[in-house]
């Protein structure tokens, strides 16, 4: 167990110095949720009825965009590792498949955390005001991270599935378009009728309204449970499908 942790800790160090070596991607990945922030607060803000400020409403769905942006760079480092011959030298080490993957998304959790810390500075900017206790603060955090952790690995499987890194990418659209048809930047009783159920039932919503409620100070009822039951199952089939996955692609 201490040597998977050592492996995975370097291995995560190894996914950062890529980052840094990425700088264009990483900038995109962190400067996209910001730029979309602002669009939908000023450009479509004002004809919105959120019934409180639409920042206040908003910051919670821009949090999940970035851990979709921030996992899509997962998909594609592991991707890249796949195609090249980096993962025979690992192996060679007698580093298996576990800490290879580990260390692509704890990377990841650490530049979602930075990129989420830039939106938060910039919602502070223009107007945003938590109501919130610390109790709350460090529950949306921690349902946060769960998420994103979440979608991490199941970049990494989205990473072992395509055949090459730009297909890797592709894995963006799909991230990015589930906040969308949810309660990230309108309530769902303004959509149409035939999309509620879809937008009420899917993952991204119960850790939006946990969020929201948890940083404002409102009623969350049983919203955080179903949001960590998601993400629980999402990581779940991720380490399974991941473990599947990496034996096939390096028999």
């Amino acid at each position: 167990m201490s040597e998977l942790l050592a492996h995975s800790t370097a291995l995560a160090g190894r996914g950062l110095r890529l980052s840094r070596r990425n700088v264009d991607a990483v900038i995109t990945a962190m400067l996209l949720p910001v730029i979309l922030m602002l669009l939908f607060v000023y450009f479509f803000g004002g004809a919105i009825d959120t019934g409180t400020r639409y920042v206040t409403y908003v910051v919670p769905g821009v949090l999940i965009l970035c851990a979709g942006f921030g996992s899509s760079t997962t998909a594609v480092s592991v991707s890249d590792d796949m195609k090249g011959g980096i993962i025979d030298r690992f192996r060679s080490l007698d580093i298996g498949g576990a800490p290879v993957l580990a260390g692509h998304v704890a990377a990841s959790i650490v530049r979602n955390l930075i990129s989420t810390t830039l939106v938060l500075g910039v919602a502070f900017l223009i107007g945003f005001r938590p109501d919130t206790s610390p109790g709350a603060a460090l529950a949306a955090a921690g349902v946060l991270i769960a998420f994103i952790t979440a979608v991490s690995w199941l970049s990494a499987v989205a990473g072992l599935l395509a055949r090459t890194p730009e297909a890797a990418g592709g894995f963006t659209f799909f991230v990015m378009f589930l906040p969308y048809p949810s309660s990230a930047f309108v309530p769902i009783d303004t959509m149409p009728s035939w999309l509620h159920g879809f937008a009420e039932h899917q993952p991204v919503t119960p850790v939006i309204e946990s969020l929201r409620g948890l940083l404002l100070g409102q009623s969350v009822g049983s919203a955080p449970w179903i949001a960590l039951g998601w993400c629980a199952g999402l990581l779940v089939v991720s380490l399974a499908l991941s473990g599947v996955l990496f034996r096939r692609r390096t028999a």
